[in-house]
């Protein structure tokens, strides 16, 4: 069987199906490849993402404004920055970007667990955790690495569109695509990615700044 890449697969549904926020299934390869699709089949590497339901607001593509960001990062932050800069090489992902995700996910705090089940440095969502191979999610070597592996994923997936790589880091894949590839319209997401963004910048400024 052809393989269609995740994306274009999507567009050809998304314009013959009469719903297009039908659900979407993610699909694992034995080699590990992972792509997206809204056909159901019985398969024990397929899996439905879960969505979370939308809260509809008056400018569904705006990012609303964030918070105040701090002006340092925590000083929690340079016990992980080996761990850190050793996954941004692995995996060619800027450091600044790694710090600012963890600053806003767990603000360093390893054993960081939200009311969703999202845990460790990255936030990591169990079955998310469960297809990266991490079995201690509270390991903060092991978190940031299989986080920044997780990242780069949807940076492929989303031809290296930081935002909506960061949208789907929040909101999952699915719910990005489902939307026609914009961020999704959850208050939450929308908060993320200035966040984030916010932090990635202001890590970039203060690496320049001479020493």
């Amino acid at each position: 069987m052809m393989k269609v890449p995740a994306l274009v697969l999507f567009s050809i549904l998304a314009t013959t199906a009469p719903d297009a926020r039908s659900d979407i299934y993610q699909v694992v390869s034995r080699n590990g490849v992972f792509s997206l699709t809204n056909i159901h089949r019985t398969d024990r590497n397929l899996v439905r993402v879960p969505r979370e339901r939308p809260v509809l607001v008056r400018a569904p593509n705006r990012i609303l404004p964030t918070h105040k960001l701090p002006r340092r990062a925590p000083r929690k932050a340079p016990r992980y920055a080996l761990i850190v800069a050793q996954a941004a090489f692995e995996y060619d992902l800027p450091v600044e970007l790694l710090h600012a995700v963890i600053t806003t996910e767990s603000n360093y705090d390893p054993f960081a667990l939200s009311p969703k089940g999202a845990a460790g440095l990255m936030q990591l969502m169990p079955e998310t955790a469960r297809d990266l191979g991490l079995h201690d999610v509270f390991d903060p070597s092991a978190n940031v690495r299989a986080g920044a592996r997780y990242l780069k994923r949807l940076m492929k997936m989303f031809d290296n569109d930081l935002s909506l790589a960061l949208a789907a880091y929040n909101a999952g894949p699915g719910a990005v695509l489902s939307y026609g590839s914009v961020i999704p319209p959850y208050p939450e997401t929308q908060r993320y990615v200035p966040s984030v963004l916010g932090h990635y910048q202001r890590l970039q400024a203060d690496a320049k700044r001479p020493r």
